[in-house]
């Protein structure tokens, strides 16, 4: 695990990023799985960075000046000429609708193996997180040979059977299961973890979260609070979970069930803090 002189936990969200376009305020948030997770690690005290594709417009250009005041680190990042990923979707009662996307952007059409150009750079880093809409299941076989943890972030929107193949090449694998019955999400975290994932996590909207480690399951469940923007939610549960659990690690002193334990726990209230922010992390730019 990569720990800093200091003490500080190194980790690289590698993947998506977009514009959320809110269209019934006219404001675009900086927003993406893999960057909203380099960012809340930002947030919860980590040195962080971002790799990814970035396009050539507005929206690309206000992601990347946020980036910068934030702190993360996008010296490996890619500029391709043409849109940035963006969304479109407004706020109904607090939660977030989407209305469409333009999946991604020019980002599509950049291959993601540029990643591995630095290894170096790649190996410095206690964890890579990644997910469904970042382009790199082909490379996670690759990913995997490499010394940082790897977490993938299935949301929503997943086949069953393909999910499963890739759990071979991923540490920690998260599900979004607020659909699912319970039996149903407890035998996909079953065999998640039966094909390679150390631990499997569900998520499942206003109910308990689960995880299962191979040994033992656990449950979580969210804050209740009246939110104000659910976007970034699950992304900050995934972020809140892992950072406390690799910073647990390093000192070494808890049973493996109470870091989890205690992972979840900050998980859940990290989660139910980012619901007060609008957008992902706030950032808005008017238009």
């Amino acid at each position: 695990m990569k720990i800093m002189g200091d003490g500080t936990l190194k980790v690289i969200g590698i993947g998506d990023n977009v514009v959320d376009n809110y269209i019934d305020i006219r404001t675009m948030f900086p927003g993406g799985n893999a960057l909203n997770f380099s960012v809340y690690a930002s947030m919860l005290g980590c040195d962080s960075a971002y790799i990814g594709v970035f396009g050539s417009d507005d929206g690309a250009k206000h992601v990347q000046q946020t980036l910068a005041d934030i702190g993360v680190d996008t010296s490996h990042c890619r500029i391709a000429d043409g849109p940035n990923g963006q969304a479109i979707l407004k706020i109904e009662d607090g939660e977030r609708v989407f209305i469409s996307s333009n999946e991604g952007g020019i980002s599509k059409s950049v291959p993601m193996e540029f990643i591995f150009d630095d290894l170096d750079y790649l190996q410095s880093f206690s964890i890579v997180h990644t997910g469904t809409y970042s382009h790199i299941d082909l490379y996670l076989s690759k990913m995997k040979q490499l010394n940082p943890l790897i977490s993938y972030d299935f949301s929503d929107d997943f086949e069953r059977d393909y999910a499963l193949s890739l759990c071979q090449y991923i540490d920690i694998g998260f599900f979004s299961c607020s659909e699912w019955v319970e039996k149903a999400a407890i035998e996909l975290l079953e065999e998640a973890v039966n094909g390679g994932c150390t631990m499997a996590v569900a998520t499942r909207g206003p109910r308990e979260a689960i995880l299962f480690d191979g040994r033992s399951w656990f449950r979580q469940t969210p804050l209740a609070v009246t939110p104000t923007d659910t976007l970034g939610a699950g992304d900050a549960f995934i972020s809140g979970f892992l950072i406390s659990y690799f910073k647990g690690k390093t000192n070494g002193s808890d049973s493996a069930d109470s870091l989890i334990e205690n992972a979840l726990s900050e998980a859940a209230a990290f989660a139910a803090k980012i619901c007060q922010v609008q957008g992902a992390f706030g950032h808005g730019l008017s238009y």
